[in-house]
């Protein structure tokens, strides 16, 4: 797979991810009477989507120096 197709298959996946984080949160708040935007859901999808993917990020790095001799 080349590196652009790579990073749009990134790209897409993320923004998936968020999109469906968003709506849990949202659908959430609605089942438990309370009241929060959309908007507000995906800002907080955001921060809980960037935090994971540096998460994610930091354990490849931390994996591949281990790797190395």
């Amino acid at each position: 797979m080349t590196d652009a197709r790579r990073r749009w298959r990134f790209v897409w996946s993320v923004i998936a991810w968020w999109v469906l984080l968003a709506l849990v949160l949202w659908l959430l708040g609605r089942a438990l009477d309370r009241s929060t935007s959309l908007a507000a859901c995906a800002a907080s999808a955001a921060l809980l989507v960037a935090v994971g993917e540096a998460g994610e990020g930091l354990r490849r790095c931390l994996r591949a120096r281990r790797r190395r001799p």
